[in-house]
């Protein structure tokens, strides 16, 4: 079952353990220990997470794979150097 468990991952991504359940058409009272014992493992990440859909409060634990990394955020990062350009603007 675990197999199973690390497919859907690879294949979803960062799910909520209700999404899972759901998917894999597994009861949380069974899944909840899966998970348990693959986060001990070390072979998924998980985090208790509320999240607001709709205006619905909705908690969970939220699981991903530890070798997924998340993109990296889009834009400008912190201690990026600028290129010299060589031009001088006051020339002597």
């Amino acid at each position: 079952m675990n197999v199973n468990i690390l497919d859907y991952l690879k294949a979803n991504g960062e799910q909520l353990d209700l999404d899972i359940s759901t998917a894999l058409r597994i009861p949380m009272s069974q899944l909840k220990p899966l998970v348990e014992q693959l986060s001990a493992s070390g072979d998924v990440i998980c985090c208790h997470v509320t999240r607001f859909i709709d205006g619905r409060k909705i908690e969970g634990t939220s699981c991903r794979l530890s070798c997924d990394l998340p993109a990296p955020a889009r834009g400008r990062k912190p201690g990026g150097v600028k290129k010299d350009t060589g031009a001088e603007i006051f020339p002597e």
